[in-house]
């Protein structure tokens, strides 16, 4: 036996949107688009069908919303944590001259990492 319930009209009870990994979501949300593309649509599930959709869309939104935010403030601070590793360089320091010279930076005697 299985812990989620059926989904789907007519089958029960619904899971709150929030509480839908991302993943049942859209899996949900793609159900409700094969609904309204069959040809022969249940008037009585036209308007359920659509409030689901809604709420699954605006909950979707709300998570991509919030993990982007996640992701703005977490990626300077991997950054930083990059320059200070490299001494500034996102290629780590600088690879010795071979010959011995110091003027400019000749990317022909960088070594690749």
């Amino acid at each position: 036996m299985t812990d989620k319930p059926p989904r789907g009209p007519g089958a029960g009870p619904e899971v709150p949107v929030e509480d839908l990994s991302y993943t049942d979501a859209s899996r949900e949300l793609d159900g409700i688009v094969e609904f309204f593309e069959r040809s022969e649509v249940d008037v009585d599930q036209l308007v359920a069908r659509l409030e689901r959709a809604t709420a699954i869309v605006d909950e979707l939104d709300k998570r991509i919303r919030r993990t982007r935010a996640q992701v703005e403030e977490l990626v300077p601070k991997l950054e930083a944590v990059g320059r200070a590793d490299g001494e500034g360089d996102p290629r780590g320091p600088a690879e010795p001259r071979r010959d011995g010279g110091d003027e400019g930076d000749d990317e022909s005697e960088r070594l690749p990492l």
